[in-house]
């Protein structure tokens, strides 16, 4: 048996963290613990309990979805294949506005995501790749947040992968049609 111990590190926006779940390897497979509360609270981090809203996306290889930053925490994870995590502070009071952070997503990473930073993400495994959201709120339409542009040129995000920004098989219509990061949080 093989046991990977839980650990969190801050990243370079503020209230981003990036979090290795603990797992227990066997011949059998891999137990991992997404959320534990009491780990969680070791590490500094929010408690986020309970969770009010769980989903998951299955995309293919390409295609990217985001950046999104509503009023709620996400804990983001994959539970098949890999991607390539993009994260912008888009909160305008915040000293880390304007700032993005890359992650390379693989199972048994997460990223936990402040209210106001904006998430997206591109799938980068061979096959699908299914994308787990935690939400600490429900999602409903028109919900305090923000929304950019991921092909915005001021945030120089370097997608791994070529795709086509009309195909909405790729990029949806309207993530295409964000704005762009506002200058100085206006």
């Amino acid at each position: 048996m093989t046991v990977t111990p839980f650990f969190a590190e801050q990243t370079s926006i503020a209230g981003l963290w990036v979090i290795q779940m603990k797992q227990v390897s066997d011949e059998r497979g891999v137990i991992r613990e997404l959320y534990r509360r009491s780990d969680f609270q070791s590490a500094g981090l929010p408690d986020l309990g309970p969770w009010l809203q769980i989903n998951v996306t299955e995309s293919a290889r390409g295609v990217v979805r985001g950046l999104h930053g509503e009023a709620m925490h996400k804990l983001v994870s994959l539970a098949e294949g890999s991607a390539f995590g993009a994260y912008l502070d888009a909160r305008a009071e915040s000293a880390t506005y304007g700032v993005v952070e890359t992650i390379e997503l693989v199972k048994g990473v997460a990223v936990l995501v402040p209210p106001g930073v904006c998430n997206g993400f591109q799938a980068t495994g061979a096959g699908l790749t299914q994308y787990l959201y935690s939400f600490d709120a429900e999602w409903v339409a028109g919900m305090a947040g923000v929304a950019v542009n991921p092909l915005d040129p001021a945030l120089g995000i370097p997608w791994p992968l070529p795709f086509d920004a009309d195909n909405p098989a790729q990029l949806s219509v309207k993530d295409a049609g964000l704005p762009p990061l506002a200058p100085g949080g206006d």
